[in-house]
């Protein structure tokens, strides 16, 4: 192999990478040590704003392989044939804490799915929970402010979490699992992921179908208690992830989904689109449609890892949103994030870049990459607006096609309403009774720990959240307040 020569960012080669152009041996640098400019400027730059949330995560390559064709429901490409397989990549996260925090704490994991298709990518961008802690996105910057670092301190305020959620009966289905014996997973291998937001789908015929998707672990799930996690350390996750794929273990979920029509969520006594909420099984069962496998590392964790970007307005033919206010929140926001975040052209990373030909008119922006990419595949510059009269030429153009269908919204009131009055109890009593006695005791004692750093008001409210819920809820929470 012959040896390379080191060169600048511009391919000029560099002499000496040890030592700076000096006034003599002891004297102070010149100003044509250009080289050092560029190395120092450079490194000043080298980090990205971390996200908000999930901040911190790692990620692999795989694919998902349909095993139940859903042409029944979708005229998506990666949908239709039995056997099929499409690339993804897929990144694991835990939610509040920034890029310094640990793999291990008690928070919810981010799982976000991005399906390589050949008609665009489809982003799945959900976590290991069913649930959230809210469904109307206008409390979500208050929600993320306590659970973060105490603003005068700098340091961890388990009180005002209390105090959010004790104002917050939404958040008591998603509290209470992310204080069970399942707050904290052994690994990323050992969780279910969950699109958590009710999605859409729709046929050939113009009908659509409301769905929710499901990843259920085929390693089974695995989970330490507090005690235990304190002994890991902060990038375990991540290393078990890396290995298991090195090794050759490659983790695996089999893929489900819940479909229900549009007549029936027109007249179910739960709202389907609350994202407090899940549809119970009885109602809607699990239809497995496929595995989805991780089997490939990244080679570069800045390039791919960091500079990822899923949103769930990645959508493709055949799939669609839903009147699910967090979702439609988050059709905006995630898109806005990346475009501050990475830069308004981050899709033309390869990490984020489409496995299909891309044709458009956006032009231009900071880091727009090569001449080709500067509006897709289009490799001219005849036109940058639509319409045009050149689509014979090969110009790009809509397709009707394509076209999805309406969401009907004839009778409802535009106005700011009210959930006061909402069910946040039974899914969480529901959910606390299926738990054996010692899952109670430790739900008890997880919450027990930080809610006693709260004021008195904040305990009975919260208790009081919990009696309604399931009587004996409450009074194992009180009991273990009792003994702190």
């Amino acid at each position: 192999m012959s040896k390379k020569t080191l060169t600048t960012s511009t391919g000029a080669p560099v002499a000496d990478d040890n030592n700076s152009i000096s006034v003599g041996p002891r004297g102070p640098l010149t100003f044509d040590n250009h080289y050092l400019f560029e190395k120092l400027a450079h490194f000043n730059r080298e980090r990205i704003p971390e996200r908000v949330v999930h901040a911190r995560g790692t990620a692999a390559y795989g694919h998902f392989t349909l095993t139940k064709s859903l042409s029944e429901y979708s005229i998506a490409d990666f949908l239709q044939t039995e056997g099929s397989k499409t690339e993804v990549f897929l990144r694991f996260s835990t939610v509040g804490g920034g890029q310094d925090s640990s793999d291990y704490a008690r928070d919810p994991r981010g799982f976000a799915v991005k399906f390589y298709t050949n008609e665009g990518n489809y982003d799945i961008v959900g976590n290991n929970t069913p649930v959230f802690f809210l469904n109307d996105p206008i409390k979500f910057p208050d929600f993320i402010h306590s659970q973060k670092k105490n603003p005068q301190t700098n340091l961890p305020d388990p009180a005002a979490a209390f105090e959010f959620w004790a104002n917050h009966p939404q958040s008591l289905h998603q509290m209470t699992i992310l204080m069970s014996d399942r707050g904290i997973p052994l690994s990323y291998r050992h969780v279910h992921g969950f699109g958590s937001h009710t999605l859409s789908l729709w046929n050939d015929k113009g009908e659509r179908y409301w769905v929710k998707w499901h990843f259920k672990t085929n390693q089974g799930i695995k989970t330490l208690t507090d005690a235990e996690a304190v002994g890991k350390p902060a990038f375990g996750a991540q290393e078990d992830l890396v290995n298991a794929i090195n090794d050759g273990d490659y983790p695996s979920w089999t893929v489900k989904i819940q479909i229900m029509t549009q007549e029936e969520a027109e007249n179910y006594p739960i709202n389907p689109f609350d994202l407090t909420k899940v549809w119970p099984y009885k109602d809607h069962p699990l239809i497995e449609i496929g595995q989805l496998e991780l089997n490939r590392n990244v080679d570069n964790y800045f390039a791919e890892t960091e500079q990822s970007a899923f949103a769930p307005s990645n959508l493709v033919p055949g799939t669609g949103a839903s009147p699910d206010k967090m979702l439609q929140a988050r059709l905006l926001a995630y898109q806005d994030a990346h475009r501050y975040r990475v830069g308004v052209n981050h899709n033309q990373l390869p990490v984020n870049a489409p496995r299909c030909p891309v044709n458009h008119y956006q032009r231009d922006g900071f880091m727009s990459g090569c001449p080709m990419h500067n509006g897709g595949q289009i490799q001219t510059s005849r036109a940058n607006y639509y319409p045009n009269d050149r689509a014979e030429a090969g110009e790009p153009a809509p397709d009707k096609r394509y076209e999805e269908p309406s969401m009907n919204y004839a009778h409802a009131i535009v106005a700011r309403h009210d959930q006061s009055e909402e069910d946040y109890w039974t899914q969480a009593g529901d959910l606390y009774r299926v738990m054996n006695d010692d899952q109670k005791n430790q739900l008890a004692g997880n919450i027990a720990g930080g809610l006693s750093k709260a004021n008195t008001s904040i305990q009975e409210r919260m208790l009081a959240q919990f009696a309604k819920a399931d009587p004996d809820y409450a009074a194992r929470v009180k009991a273990a307040l009792e003994k702190i």
